[in-house]
């Protein structure tokens, strides 16, 4: 499997840096809001609470 940052299509390659922005977009309002965030790891379902988000980001006001 090829690296999707090397893909020829110039929108695949991009795909990975605008999930990255969303991703970081999704913890700023999960902070904002004090609700959690839920991601898939390991290929289960995670809840991240809002409080263990913002030790993560000191520097994030919530």
């Amino acid at each position: 499997m090829k690296n999707i940052e090397e893909a020829k299509d110039p929108d695949l390659r991009a795909s990975f840096a605008a999930m990255k922005r969303a991703a970081e977009a999704a913890r700023r309002t999960a902070i904002q809001t004090g609700t959690d965030l839920i991601v898939v790891k390991d290929g289960k379902i995670t809840r991240i609470p809002a409080k263990d988000l913002r030790q993560k980001a000191p520097d994030t006001e919530g």
